[in-house]
């Protein structure tokens, strides 16, 4: 892993700024929105579960062609405002080629919903769709997405005990493991963000669950900040008695990292349904 020893921050606003690193963003949501409904278009399974009362409250579900092995479940990113499950459902191809059932979660977003409402939405998806799926569960999410699958993982996690226990494997993608850094960001006129919330809601700041195992993975690319934030849950959750790895994919950047869902031969994949 290369030195993350970094200047002191005084732009917090490029510190966080994913889309600075890419010539046209906008092209890559809208291939991820194409590819999407192409999968979508093929796949067996169901749209739009209701896990609750938000519109934004629904997953789809996408099987494979036997009994499935267990279920994975994705969780998109967007900081938390943005972004939602259409553009997502590719990410379940790797799982799929493994014989998994595949879970894409949608959510509330910001600044209708605090992440502390999010945090819950997303807990009660997963108690859904592992309802519906026996076997082991492997979470992962990007960027936002990445926070809330880690954050299934700490010991608070309002998640059943026996849903809690299913959760094999947990892969963080590109995660904001503490959100206090955001507050000093334009972005949390979306966000609202104070200390308490950022606090309770960091994982980095809490205790895994015993026995979680967690692979914080990031690009090796990516804006300086991501590859701390990425360092940092490995370091503190190592010294907390969790399994927890820190990996840098060489030559990704932010919305590269993501791409290895969509292989079953891909390390990613091939890690979250072992």
């Amino acid at each position: 892993m290369a030195d993350l020893i970094t200047d002191p921050i005084t732009d917090w606003d490029a510190a966080y700024h994913n889309g600075a690193l890419e010539a046209d963003p906008a092209a890559i949501f809208a291939d991820w929105a194409a590819r999407a409904a192409a999968f979508r278009a093929a796949a067996r399974g169901d749209r739009d579960i209701a896990y609750g009362a938000h519109p934004r409250e629904t997953y789809d579900l996408f099987l494979p062609e036997a009994a499935p092995k267990g279920l994975m479940v994705f969780i998109h990113g967007g900081y938390w405002k943005a972004m939602d499950k259409e553009h997502s459902s590719h990410f379940s191809a790797g799982a799929l080629a493994w014989g998994w059932a595949a879970a894409v979660l949608g959510y509330p977003l910001c600044p209708e919903a605090r992440i502390a409402a999010i945090t819950r939405s997303v807990a009660r998806a997963v108690e859904a769709a592992a309802a519906r799926v026996p076997g082991p569960v492997a979470l992962t999410g990007h960027s936002a997405g990445g926070h809330l699958a880690a954050r299934m993982l700490c010991a608070d996690a309002p998640l059943s005990a026996e849903t809690a226990a299913r959760i094999a494997r947990v892969a963080s993608l590109s995660g904001v493991h503490d959100l206090r850094p955001l507050m000093r960001t334009a972005m949390n006129a979306v966000l609202r963000l104070d200390e308490a919330e950022a606090t309770a809601e960091s994982p980095a700041l809490l205790r895994p669950r015993p026995g979680a195992w967690l692979l914080a993975y990031v690009g090796a690319d990516e804006l300086p900040e991501f590859r701390r934030q990425n360092a940092l849950i490995a370091t503190i959750w190592t010294g907390l008695g969790a399994d927890c790895a820190a990996q840098e994919a060489h030559g990704l950047r932010h919305f590269g990292v993501v791409e290895g869902l969509c292989a079953g031969d891909s390390g990613l994949t091939r890690w979250l349904t072992a």
